[in-house]
């Protein structure tokens, strides 16, 4: 299929871009089911012990780094970013359908490093094609937006699913939307390859890789221990707790819509610099906070910091390496990824020191956060251009 690019002035009236809309929220909606859901069905289905549990969830995004980072390095330079997707989909189809009909711990630890690790790749080469398509950093917020709106239906969902037909009927029905995926990804045409000129990504995209990594390490310690804060130091009720967390997430569908639109024409970096800015402060803030009302407040201020950094960030790292969104996109993920892992150990030292310590540690990984990427900043402003 010959290579094309979207040069129209509205890229959204495109077939393509609107099937990429569809396949952001397929990807959103089987991730949502299947990720949630991971530690009850190892724990209850296939009894495994404290020490295999955190093996498995410790093994598991390592391999997805370790695949995602190969595989956006072969979309910017061998193969055509389509055909990708249609292998992270397919390998979605296997990796989920064996844990439909499987409760063997070590062959499910094998499919989850192999097959579930390169369904992974998806979420960066489908923010990578949408940029390298249209040429537009709001396509990538539009697809990115979608994404949450995908997480607010899709765990409810995921409930009512095992509820009714077990973890065989979810995860039947996640290799069915990862099948979906594949299907819709192979109608898409192949895009034009620009040449690779840059190597910005050196030192600048492993500073900025740092930075994201403490930022959204901290946003996952924070989110991971809200529930708690709610209820072990502010005496609230589950409900409450689960109101305030969807409180945040439908704030940040909005807020990702305008930050998006206002990065198309202004600087990415002051905009994820004052979203790292306000998350400090909300971090800070937290420690403060007496009520629950207090923390439902503060929740626009959490989802504004979420929209720059998690949002904006994508266009942020792509506009680091332009000829190289696959590789470019994968470091923004894995960065995620990684900041999340630190998250899961932290949390467990602020349940000894107490839940309200949760956001005195994210403050601190928020902050060191903040500074890298000040001098991310400055570094890029004192090289000189080509």
């Amino acid at each position: 299929m010959r290579g094309v690019t979207l040069t129209r002035e509205n890229p959204f009236r495109t077939r393509s871009v609107l099937q990429l809309a569809v396949i952001s929220v397929v990807i959103g909606v089987s991730t949502a089911f299947a990720l949630p859901f991971g530690s009850l069905f190892l724990t209850r289905e296939v009894g495994v012990s404290p020490l295999a549990l955190g093996t498995f969830m410790f093994l598991s995004p390592v391999a997805s780094v370790v695949a995602s980072t190969i595989i956006g390095k072969l979309s910017d330079t061998r193969v055509q970013r389509r055909r990708v997707m249609i292998l992270g989909g397919l390998a979605g189809l296997l990796g989920y359908a064996l844990f439909a009909v499987l409760r063997d711990y070590w062959i499910l630890l094998a499919a989850s490093v192999t097959f579930v690790a390169i369904a992974s790749s998806l979420l960066p080469q489908l923010f990578a094609y949408g940029r390298q398509l249209a040429g537009e950093s709001m396509v990538v917020s539009v697809l990115r937006t979608l994404i949450s709106v995908a997480w607010v239906a899709g765990p409810p969902l995921a409930a009512l699913i095992v509820s009714l037909a077990g973890f065989t009927g979810l995860y039947v029905v996640t290799a069915l939307l990862y099948a979906l995926v594949a299907g819709l990804a192979a109608t898409l045409p192949d895009v034009e390859r620009a040449p690779t000129l840059s190597n910005e990504g050196g030192g600048g995209m492993l500073l900025a890789a740092t930075s994201f990594t403490f930022l959204q390490g901290s946003t996952a310690l924070a989110v991971s221990g809200l529930p708690l804060f709610v209820i072990e130091v502010l005496r609230g009720t589950e409900g409450e707790a689960g109101l305030v967390l969807g409180l945040c997430a439908a704030l940040e569908i909005p807020m990702m819509l305008g930050l998006g639109m206002l990065a198309r024409r202004g600087d990415l970096h002051r905009i994820v610099l004052a979203g790292g800015a306000i998350a400090v402060t909300y971090h800070v803030t937290m420690l403060l906070t007496q009520n629950i009302w207090h923390v439902a407040a503060l929740q626009l201020l959490h989802a504004a910091g979420i929209s720059a950094i998690m949002g904006v960030g994508i266009s942020y790292f792509q506009s680091l390496a332009p000829d190289r969104p696959g590789h470019a996109t994968t470091v923004f993920t894995n960065s995620a990824t990684a900041g999340g892992m630190i998250a899961g150990p932290l949390l467990g030292v602020a349940q000894v020191l107490g839940f309200r310590s949760t956001y005195a540690i994210s403050f601190g990984m928020c902050l060191l956060g903040l500074v890298l990427l000040v001098v991310v900043g400055v570094t890029r402003r004192s090289r000189p251009r080509p």
